[in-house]
């Protein structure tokens, strides 16, 4: 099975996302002429704490529309669904610039807050962090489904 760090995913092998897939050329300009800007058009995460460049020096847009804070996360070992908090994009594997910009399709490994469910380290720590599977198409469902990496 395909390894994301010391974990085996679920998913192993998924459909690549080509570029004009994921973005849409959005031409500005007076005469509508300078097509160097892309909008996203696929679920996003994006950092709460991120701040938009002006836009007439940004190149990728992530709408706000498209954005998701949350994922259904379901543990493999209690066979339960939380719905938990995304920390970050840990790796979209169909491009290591959709990992960047945050875009989460069916496949991608996210980093959710596991605070609340409280599991603790050997050492008795609790954990804060854990990497999760994407296992759903959000931009379909309009929601993300994910799988604990235990």
């Amino acid at each position: 099975a395909e390894k994301a760090g010391k974990w085996s995913v679920p998913i192993p092998k998924v459909r690549a996302v080509a570029d004009d897939e994921m973005f849409r050329v959005q031409a500005s300009g007076k005469r509508k002429k300078k097509a160097w800007k892309r909008v996203v058009t696929k679920i996003t995460f994006v950092d709460p704490t991120f701040t938009r460049k002006p836009p007439k020096y940004e190149r990728f847009i992530r709408p706000s529309g498209l954005r998701m804070k949350k994922a259904h996360v379901t543990h493999p070992e209690l066979k339960a669904t939380f719905c938990l908090d995304i920390l970050g994009v840990k790796k979209n594997p169909s491009s290591a610039m959709y990992t960047s910009l945050g875009v989460i399709t069916k496949g991608t490994v996210i980093e959710v807050n596991v605070s609340e469910l409280g599991l603790v380290t050997t050492t008795g720590r609790v954990v804060w962090g854990k990497f999760a599977q994407v296992t759903n198409n959000p931009e379909l469902d309009g929601c993300i489904n994910a799988v604990l990496l235990v």
